[in-house]
């Protein structure tokens, strides 16, 4: 019985091939499209779980408030964490301070290579379950002196050699022994770029700053990790540590509290305002996962579609089922046996869609999944999911279908009754609802993008390199710059303590005549050479630039547009600021630059000369002069001055395109699916077109007959569609305001929302209604009435 019901199945499809196709072809794209989702879900959710305490790891975070405004942030200061590590040390099972990721010259021989790694104290290979290759986890970073590589390091460095207990040459300056190589950190992972392990102590030695650090309650400059005891509440720790600071705190209005973010939240859960965390990647795992539900329900409604409106076609062959003594839940069952033999032909395809699509769909969203032929569980899912699909697909046709009338389908009097296109309608509604909803949202996501990308930055990023001082160049300043400048290749060069696409430092400790007593200020502090402004053209739009010609700009400011209006002064240039006791005079105010976010304000910056503090060189390239040949003369100065260093460099502009790397993710995304999502319900629609001029052959014919105009006919076929998109846009509008006005809420420089986006979505809608429409109306009204009013 089941064998015949699959047969019979199978004639249906091969006899009703453009049907057949509509069906397997929309499932396909659409249950691809939830694959991929689904990976990519699973991916985001996954994010962290390499590390086997996963749920005990937390990282210490401070709040404060500054400027009126409260942030959150993971830089914290030595003797607090200090404090609460040995004052609480019953709740912890270990704890490490640690610097942040940073590149590191390593070197062995003639092998140098540039990674990132951390100073860190010896508990962090086991808090973070590095799985050790070579060395004991535990001691690994006991000892003075050692470092723990990854494998890839290793490798890279050693080759095939056993690296346990070689020397390598360390940023130029130290040897260190490899006492530990731990297999390489997966791409889903925080870690993913820890490349080396250095021991905390000998970054006391080797730091001054960070030896003296030990006592400054405010110098926030670190990171801290705890694993948090197995027996602790993670939010009752946290509540421990909450005012460690506050007797040590500069200000009333400071206001330092601290809590433990734990690393199950920290890639989801990364966004905190005014203190509190409001989220953050978890919006979009919710947004991806619910459009993926709603495209592959777009597809199911193309099956529940074109099954009930070709319900006619088969209410004869139910007719004599049932007179024959057909049970209906057999009858039930023969349709959802067609259900599911679809869904399989579509999970087939569907299956090579997803691995076709696999590496553009990663570059796209930035991800390195894969496709998990191994897992049993992604198996059985897959099963649980397409079973889910088919009933989905097929059990309305089935119940609808089963239900007619033995009796009035063989006298012939049976007719699907005037209500029997009404849920048709509602599904054709409902898909174009998710579609233009997706084609509002792609609209807006890329406006917002554009909106920020036109910016003005407040300083000229074509042709700007950025380049970090390694240990050989330090005090080599003039001779680098003499060189630079007489190679033809470089317009100008200067060195700063943060590039132009970054703010490093923001400090407090700023005081002023008529400063609000009590009031803690905080400013981005960025020290600069001589030459910088003209380096990186920024506009000076009141006083002057550093220069040469007074000595006492070693003691003087240049202000931001920003900073001058935090400090309420007006007329500023000339007036005096304290600075951590020091006075230092205001020569100039320039235009405010966009070096953080460019969806964010400003922020309140300070400009001072200081060549001890600056740790990175910009060079401002020749205009009209060939780049490949400029950064081939750059090249061999650098290598004059520093031969054991690697040139490594970045160009200023495509570190600013990088700050929107996630929106346009996003936006790439929405805009594949919302296409995907179109063409479905396209599919849909064509296959319904095609229906309704099947059963209209007659009408038409007889209004050809009568005279109408083909393009009457089209008109009279295409209007219902046409309504009905109408009604979608009317819905979808509402509800992408809703949702996009609060998403544009997350930043503070954003476009308004206009009537034209929702304008040009409903025409676009339209548009593509009446191309998919117009074959089949216009293939209709062109037919010989004489053919289609032909007696049978």
């Amino acid at each position: 019985m089941i064998k015949n019901y699959f047969v019979i199945a199978f004639r249906n499809l091969l006899k009703n091939k453009v049907y057949s196709f509509i069906n397997i072809a929309g499932l396909a794209v659409g249950i691809a499209v939830a694959m991929l989702i689904g990976l990519w879900v699973w991916d985001e959710l996954s994010f962290n779980k390499y590390h086997k305490n996963y749920d005990r790891v937390t990282q210490a975070y401070i709040s404060q408030t500054f400027n009126g405004q409260t942030g959150s942030g993971r830089a914290v200061s030595l003797p607090a964490v200090a404090e609460m590590a040995n004052k609480y040390s019953a709740d912890f099972k270990n704890t490490s301070m640690a610097s942040w990721n940073f590149g590191h010259l390593l070197a062995n021989g003639d092998k140098k290579i540039n990674k990132a790694g951390m100073w860190a104290q010896p508990a962090l290979p086991e808090m973070l379950s590095l799985k050790m290759l070579k060395g004991d986890i535990k001691t690994a970073l006991k000892d003075p002196g050692s470092v723990v590589i990854s494998e890839s390091v290793a490798k890279a460095l050693f080759g095939k050699e056993d690296p346990l207990n070689k020397t390598l040459k360390l940023d130029i300056k130290k040897d260190v022994k490899v006492t530990g190589v731990y297999e390489d950190i997966p791409f889903n992972s925080e870690f993913n770029d820890l490349n080396l392990l250095l021991t905390w102590n000998d970054y006391l030695l080797a730091e001054n700053w960070v030896k003296e650090a030990q006592t400054q309650w405010g110098n926030h400059s670190f990171q801290f990790y705890a694993q948090v005891a197995d027996h602790a509440d993670i939010e009752k720790v946290s509540l421990k540590i909450r005012d460690v600071e506050l007797p040590h705190a500069f200000s009333k209005t400071d206001k330092p509290q601290y809590f433990l973010h734990p690393m199950s939240r920290w890639h989801l859960y990364s966004d905190f305002k005014d203190g509190k965390n409001v989220g953050g990647g978890i919006q979009f795992v919710w947004l991806f996962s619910i459009i993926g539900i709603f495209v592959l329900l777009l597809a199911c409604i193309n099956f529940m579609n074109l099954s009930t409106a070709r319900s006619e076609k088969r209410a004869k062959e139910v007719g004599i089922r049932k007179s024959i003594g057909s049970l209906r839940s057999q009858l039930i069952f023969q349709f959802l046996s067609e259900s599911f033999l679809v869904v399989s032909f579509a999970l087939i395809l569907a299956i090579l869609i997803v691995l076709i699509s696999l590496p553009a769909f990663n570059d796209l969203s930035g991800k390195r999944v894969s496709f998990p032929w191994q897992y049993f569980q992604f198996w059985l899912m897959l099963f649980v999911f397409s079973l889910f699909t088919g009933l989905i697909s097929g059990s309305y046709p089935a119940f609808y279908l089963s239900s007619f009338n033995p009796l009035s389908v063989l006298k012939g009097t049976f007719k699907v009754g005037k209500w029997s296109a009404v849920p048709r309608k509602v599904m054709v509604v409902m898909q174009f609802t998710v579609s233009i909803t997706l084609i509002i949202g792609t609209i807006i996501v890329f406006q917002q993008i554009q909106h920020a990308k036109s910016r003005p930055v407040g300083y000229d990023r074509q042709g700007l390199l950025q380049i970090n001082i390694s240990p050989n160049l330090y005090g080599k300043y003039y001779p680098l710059r003499d060189d630079l400048l007489k190679s033809g290749a470089v317009f100008e060069m200067s060195e700063s303590s943060s590039p132009t696409t970054g703010i490093y430092s923001n400090q407090i400790g700023f005081e002023w005549e008529g400063m609000e007593p009590g009031s803690l200020p905080l400013f981005g502090t960025i020290a600069v050479t001589h030459d910088f402004g003209k380096t990186i053209g920024w506009k000076i739009i009141d006083g002057r630039d550093f220069s040469r010609s007074f000595s006492t700009d070693t003691a003087a400011f240049v202000l931001n547009e920003s900073a001058v209006k935090l400090t309420g002064i007006k007329d500023i240039v000339g007036k005096t600021i304290r600075f951590n006791g020091k006075p230092k005079q205001v020569v100039g105010v320039i235009k405010d630059m966009v070096m953080q976010s460019p969806y964010e304000p400003a922020v309140p910056t300070v400009f001072l000369m200081d060549y001890e503090w600056a740790n990175l060189i910009n060079i401002k390239l020749l205009p009209g002069a060939p780049v490949d040949k400029s950064l081939k003369k750059i090249e061999a100065i650098f290598k004059k001055h520093d031969p054991d260093s690697p040139f490594e460099f970045k160009f200023a502009d495509e570190e600013y395109e990088a700050k929107f790397r996630a929106e346009e993710r996003i936006g790439k995304l929405a805009r594949v699916f919302a296409v995907l999502a179109v063409f479905i319900s396209c599919l849909g629609l064509f296959g319904l077109a095609a229906y309704t001029a099947e059963q209209r052959t007659k009408e038409i014919g007889i209004r050809k007959a009568l005279g109408a105009s083909v393009a009457q006919m089209w008109a009279m076929l295409s209007k219902e569609f046409v309504y009905l998109v109408i009604v979608s846009c009317a819905i979808a509008s509402p509800i992408a305001l809703y949702f996009l006005s609060d998403w544009l809420k997350k930043y503070e420089y954003h476009i308004e929302l206009s009537w034209v986006v929702f304008a040009i979505s409903a025409v676009t809608a339209i548009f593509i209604t009446l191309m998919t429409v117009s074959f089949q109306a216009i293939k209709a009204a062109l037919m010989n009435p004489v053919k289609s009013l032909r007696s049978e």
